[in-house]
């Protein structure tokens, strides 16, 4: 355990994560600022990400006042808005990429790293409908597609009608890469795609995969049921033994050539772990050798794709992510990614609080979140002063976001005085 507490040690956390002069030199390279300005890139991006914890709602003008806040000149809120564009989006995008570590702690020296897919559906404002398409008419949902492994490899966002399975692409940057899919991404042509590129997946095993059995991979002694030659779901009810290892052919169409679709042929390794809470096995299909992995190990490693489900849950149970009060299309892909860089930020700030903790003390997920959401404002408040803003007055800084924007536009007590008036008159 530390002894330093000071709040200059959180600081340094952050600035450590993501420096100043890396936000602004890569915004400029990205073309978020394109000229010289008021607009303080390293102030923007932590007015995002705290103001995404700190904030009840998702209103662009709260993020619009964290800046302001924080900042030493000011910006008006066309000002604010106007610089909401695609660019941001995926300048954000990128420091997510850059500021996750860790996402996923596997240790298998074996592989480049684990990789992870999931997605999750957010509703958003109706009038987003058209360029957000849900599944029910009349409202809008986006889905946020994730592929985690040491980092965040790649986010995507789309509407609610994209499935998971079209945005991962195989190739040769699989080479040495483990993927744990879910049923999302069942497919034995992309599993076969994966093989071929020297890649390695595990996925739980679909129930109408009846796959035939080619070969056993265990011996069994005494009265075991033998598996060869049968298909694994018809007999899987019938067996009592801890493990299946089994080798599996499987039958797919490959893709279209010459506007014709030929069928395939592929052998896999399909386990089964039977789990007494359920009564009932796991079963997963994979490429990985027994040599290297048995049953349990796979068991085991598959229960890393829980980092990602817990990711999504802690986001929208924790820091509210599907809330968000705005019509822009571009507003919510940057809000996704300031909620993920919150959420990352949030956890590198626990690793720190746990250094300095006692061995004893324990922080549940929920408490650490409320305590870490509670504090943004705090938080952002201390890094503003540590990287040398001086915030306007306080008073100053009121009349500015307290006065009336729209000269065309009738404040209440104007429109009920109008209203009211001719019959004062008569």
């Amino acid at each position: 355990m530390h002894t330093d507490t000071s709040p200059s040690r959180i600081i340094c956390r952050y600035t450590t994560l993501l420096p100043s002069e890396f936000l602004e030199e890569y915004a400029e390279e990205l073309g978020v600022v394109e000229r010289k300005g008021k607009l303080q890139v390293p102030v923007l991006v932590w007015a995002l990400v705290f103001g995404f914890a700190a904030g009840e709602s998702r209103k662009l003008a709260g993020f619009r006042r964290c800046y302001n806040a924080t900042v030493d000149e000011t910006i008006s809120p066309g000002g604010f808005y106007h610089r909401l564009t695609p660019t941001l989006a995926e300048y954000l995008r990128d420091l997510v990429e850059v500021a996750v570590t860790d996402a996923v702690d596997v240790d298998i020296d074996r592989f480049r790293n684990v990789m992870i897919t999931d997605g999750t559906v957010l509703r958003l404002h109706e009038f987003l409908a058209d360029e957000f398409q849900a599944r029910h008419e009349e409202q809008a949902e986006a889905k946020l597609h994730n592929a985690t492994d040491q980092t965040i490899e790649r986010i995507d966002v789309t509407d609610e009608k994209t499935h998971d399975s079209t945005l991962f692409k195989t190739g040769s940057w699989l080479q040495g890469r483990l993927v744990l899919f879910d049923l999302a991404y069942f497919k034995y042509r992309r599993f076969t795609l994966i093989d071929e590129n020297d890649g390695y997946f595990v996925s739980r095993l679909k129930q109408n995969a009846n796959l035939v059995t080619t070969e056993e991979l265990r011996e069994w002694h005494g009265r075991a049921i033998p598996l060869e030659g049968k298909q694994i779901q018809n007999v899987v009810d019938a067996l009592s033994r801890k493990y299946i290892d089994v080798e599996v052919e499987a039958e797919f169409k490959c893709g279209q050539y010459e506007g014709t679709r030929s069928l395939d042929t592929e052998r896999f390794r399909v386990v089964g772990v039977f789990v007494a809470d359920a009564d009932d096995y796991h079963l997963y299909i994979t490429n990985l050798p027994r040599e290297e992995f048995l049953p349990a190990d796979l068991a085991t490693l598959y229960r890393c794709r829980w980092e990602v489900e817990t990711l999504f849950h802690e986001l929208k149970t924790q820091y509210e992510l599907d809330e968000f009060d705005t019509r822009n299309p571009v507003a919510v892909e940057i809000l996704l990614y300031a909620a993920l860089l919150s959420l990352l930020v949030s956890r590198d700030l626990l690793n720190l609080v746990t250094e300095y903790a006692d061995v004893e003390i324990v922080f549940p997920p929920e408490r650490w979140a409320t305590t870490f959401r509670s504090h943004a404002r705090l938080i952002l408040h201390e890094l503003g002063e540590y990287l040398g803003y001086s915030p306007p007055p306080l008073l100053k800084r009121l009349i500015e976001d307290a006065q009336k924007i729209h000269k065309q536009r009738p404040i209440i007590q104007e429109t009920l005085a109008t209203a009211i008036q001719p019959g004062c008159e008569a």
